[in-house]
């Protein structure tokens, strides 16, 4: 049976593949130091899997990292440890740099001292963004592209991808690079963009969207990330990165507009303050991300399979279904509004 680590993984994305893992009869121990976007509950049926541990741990502690790869000897690593939220790296970047750069220096040190000690190879794969390739105006950015990030979490990310560069090369550490677009689904801190619109339409709060609303985005269902993250371990070449993304770019208020749709094809009470309402965008803000995922798709047979109309209702009914979710979350770090301080 393999063995895996996933680091952040108890946050969104982390949580599901923790989730996908299991299911897929692989034993997986989870290191999150849960902040505040990540908690316990994502997990909480799979608490007495007996292929399932849990240590609440910082990626920059390398002397615990060590102790649990000595332990586990995993057979690879997830890397989903992350500050994630574009808004909140405005405000306070060093908190990115720690956990996106620095965390990662940490990780790779710690692989680095295990495999001198045991004489076995970990693989790495470090899910990273699509923001790194910054604004792509027209056409799609594939993995060939020069990075050009915009925010300070997106810069972090960037640093971290060449760093594990660097780390192969010089190194020969086993690695591998994902570069994802904007993922939706269930267990979503409602700072981002959909859980937060699906909360406000199920509270009867205004639906704030930046700007005009015209910027567009490429959105993947979490669960076809997963997948594409197993294949990536599985299949992927040592050394190369790869993009995850849907081909399915949709701009911010018609994501909006189909929820709002969606709630009204439900016949739910929508409260008379749901509405779309214009807000001060974000300095920095990109207007367009787009990826080229041929790569993926040629080399790995990998494509997404959930169209977004599909999973888009799939996630209102899960929010819907588990409003419970909103309240063992803490409103102060989504209610309000960040990202302005320049």
């Amino acid at each position: 049976m393999k063995k895996f680590v996933v680091t952040g993984g108890s946050g969104f994305i982390g949580s599901n593949l923790v989730k996908y893992l299991l299911t897929k009869k692989y034993f997986v121990i989870n290191v999150d130091k849960l902040n505040y976007s990540a908690h316990p509950h994502n997990l909480k049926k799979n608490f007495h899997n007996k292929n399932y541990i849990f240590f609440k741990t910082d990626i920059n502690d390398k002397k615990k990292l060590i102790k649990i790869f000595n332990k586990y000897k995993p057979d690879g690593v997830f890397n989903l440890a992350a500050e994630t939220h574009v808004d909140r790296s405005i405000d306070a970047p060093k908190n990115f740099i720690k956990s996106n750069f620095l965390g990662v220096y940490n990780l790779l040190e710690a692989i680095l001292f295990y495999e001198k000690k045991n004489k076995k190879k970990i693989k790495l794969v470090h899910i990273s963004t699509d923001e790194v390739y910054g604004d792509i105006l027209k056409g799609r950015s594939d993995e060939s592209f020069s990075y050009n990030p915009s925010s300070p979490y997106s810069a972090t990310k960037a640093g971290a991808d060449h760093l594990i560069k660097a780390y192969i090369r010089t190194y020969k550490i086993s690695a591998l690079i994902s570069n994802c677009c904007n993922n939706y689904g269930p267990n979503q801190f409602p700072e981002k963009l959909i859980p937060k619109l699906i909360f406000n339409i199920l509270h009867n709060k205004p639906l704030p969207i930046y700007a005009r609303g015209k910027n567009s985005r490429e959105w993947i269902n979490v669960h076809d990330h997963c997948e594409a993250l197993l294949s990536i371990f599985l299949k992927g070449k040592l050394g190369e990165k790869y993009n995850i993304g849907s081909g399915q770019n949709i701009r911010n208020i018609d994501i909006a507009k189909k929820l709002l749709a969606i709630a009204k094809k439900k016949s739910l009470k929508i409260g008379k303050k749901v509405k779309i309402k214009f807000v001060q965008d974000r300095p920095g803000h990109d207007f367009r991300y787009a990826l080229d995922s041929k790569k993926v798709l040629k080399k790995l047979k990998w494509k997404s399979k959930i169209p977004l109309n599909k999973g888009l209702s799939k996630t209102f009914d899960w929010y819907d279904s588990n409003r419970s979710f909103f309240s063992k979350t803490s409103k102060k770090q989504f209610d309000k509004r960040l990202g302005l301080k320049t």
